[in-house]
């Protein structure tokens, strides 16, 4: 069990997670500039990026690079200072740390020893797109970048498949189409939004199915890293009978039939009947990843 009482004085120095504006400058809060200038050292992820934004607010707080190639080494450096009394701001490139960089390891490194973790509040994309896009936003998933080979990313849309939540992606303009084709092939044409340019001032927002989606893709020269919001299934389920096989992949869905003395077409055949997809989709499915 761990309870930390953020602001009681310890010899110890604090971890701040400093979120930095993701586009427009504006966005810094007060507390955010008063943290930065405050601590002892600021690390993060691209020091150049994070140089312009300390010569804009005139910070001079010395900084260093953590980044998801370092995170280990440079890690027990910082540890050790932490230790020592130092308090050390995280920052990315942009947006709140943590959240698809490697935030997250010195957080949990932290903890464990002890050190206070103080989180600001401030900008992520992933958040402003979802309220932007008109999505419901009582329950929501956030999953960032998904794979970038073929069979993992369709491994990792089946799995969502079934979830009745807003889904929320990353991508970049170069893979975009590929990855709203996949998901208007495993999901179907739900709503679904891209926000690009987020509070800057090509900010835009494109609404519609993943067809529509799909068509205006196709007409764009594409620019900007892009927020992907997905309507949840729609699909009600009845019973906790018809979840049992929700948290199984297609083909550990199609294995345990054939466990269960089914041959590998009987099998396929009540895969379909269960996710309600076409046969011909679990086979190609169960063939490639099996």
């Amino acid at each position: 069990m761990n309870t930390q009482k953020s602001f009681e004085s310890t010899d110890k120095g604090t971890v701040y997670i400093v979120p930095t504006p993701i586009g427009n400058l504006e966005d810094i809060t007060y507390r955010a500039l008063k943290v930065l200038q405050e601590v002892s050292l600021i690390a993060a992820e691209d020091t150049r990026n994070t140089k312009r934004l300390l010569n804009h607010f005139d910070i001079s707080t010395s900084l260093i690079s953590y980044h998801e190639h370092n995170q280990e080494s440079r890690g027990h450096q910082l540890l050790a200072r932490l230790e020592n009394g130092e308090s050390i701001a995280f920052v990315s490139d942009a947006g709140m740390p943590g959240i698809s960089d490697p935030g997250y390891g010195m957080v949990q490194s932290a903890i464990e020893a002890t050190i206070p973790v103080v989180v600001l509040p401030g900008a992520n994309a992933a958040l402003c797109a979802l309220i932007g896009s008109g999505l419901p936003t009582t329950e929501f998933l956030f999953y960032g970048f998904l794979p970038r080979k073929k069979k993992d990313r369709l491994v990792e849309l089946e799995r969502m498949k079934v979830m009745q939540s807003t889904l929320l992606f990353y991508e970049s303009p170069h893979r975009l189409k590929e990855t709203v084709s996949a998901i208007y092939e495993q999901f179907g044409d739900r709503k679904l939004t891209l926000a690009r340019e987020l509070t800057k001032r090509f900010e835009e927002y494109i609404r519609g199915t993943a067809s529509e989606v799909l068509g205006w893709i196709e007409a764009t020269e594409l620019r900007g890293e892009f927020c992907i919001v997905v309507e949840g299934s729609k699909e009600s389920i009845t019973s906790q009978d018809a979840l049992w096989w929700s948290h199984l992949s297609v083909v550990e869905h199609v294995k345990h039939y054939i466990e269960e003395s089914l041959s590998s077409k009987e099998a396929i055949k009540q895969v379909a009947l269960d996710r309600k997809m076409a046969k011909r989709e679990v086979y190609q499915t169960y063939h490639i990843n099996g």
